[in-house]
């Protein structure tokens, strides 16, 4: 067990617990849910610095923290979600998968805090809740989706499911690419061991999605991150 496994059992959980508890409060006084994604985002750069990960951050340029896009990344490993919310300043709710939602507590808490729970796969369900993620664009908030629809064991990019990009069929928000290289070194996936790192987020040019269909889409969204998962890869 390394000294960072032993942290995140005996620091980060019980901290993650009482703030949990303390969201469920926060979520009734303020049912827009930017007070929790304040607190998800302290979390996210707790997490970071205690377990030793530095993360590097290339592009911040590409977007306004003011406005709301549709974040789509790849997805390497479990640390993704707390470096994202840590070091992307944006108003953020996440896609998660639907059994994430039945966690006692965790669960009640994202999904008062308005993250969108789906059923993966292509039923009426998927669909309705792509639909609650363009409502939650609308609102003025960024929605972030990894459309891999699960993680990669090798850091490698997977194919994107077109689901993902239909969000932006009813909420005309443009799509912010961010590819993330070096995760699965931190928890390599089917494993509970965490180990030191350094993790780049490299944020691409925001992509238009008036006009263009999910595949399309799809498509530019896909090169952009592979390109940039070529061009800093090696770096890390």
């Amino acid at each position: 067990m390394t000294f960072q496994t032993l942290l995140f059992f005996l620091v980060v959980l019980p901290v993650m617990f009482f703030g949990l508890l303390l969201a469920l409060l926060v979520n009734i006084a303020d049912p827009s849910g930017d007070r929790f994604h304040r607190m998800a985002a302290w979390w996210g750069r707790f997490c970071a610095k205690l377990m030793g990960i530095t993360v590097e951050v290339v592009g911040e340029q590409h977007y306004n923290p003011k406005e709301h896009y549709l974040t789509v990344s790849n997805h390497a490993g479990m640390a993704d979600i707390p470096l994202i919310l840590g070091s992307i300043h944006l108003n953020m709710r996440f896609v998660a998968k639907e059994e994430l939602g039945k966690i006692p507590i965790f669960g009640w808490a994202i999904k008062q805090a308005g993250y969108v729970m789906i059923k993966r796969g292509q039923s009426k369900e998927a669909l309705k809740s792509l639909l609650s993620a363009a409502e939650v664009l609308k609102s003025g908030r960024s929605v972030h989706i990894f459309p891999e629809g699960t993680r990669s064991a090798t850091g490698d990019l997977q194919p994107f499911k077109r689901g993902a990009f239909m969000i932006t069929q009813n909420a005309h928000a443009p799509i912010l690419p961010v590819t993330i290289i070096g995760s699965n070194r931190v928890t390599p996936k089917k494993s509970l061991t965490i180990r030191k790192a350094t993790v780049k987020l490299v944020i691409g040019e925001p992509i238009e999605t008036k006009g263009r269909n999910a595949q399309e889409l799809l498509e530019a969204t896909y090169a952009i991150i592979s390109r940039n998962m070529q061009e800093y890869g090696s770096a890390v």
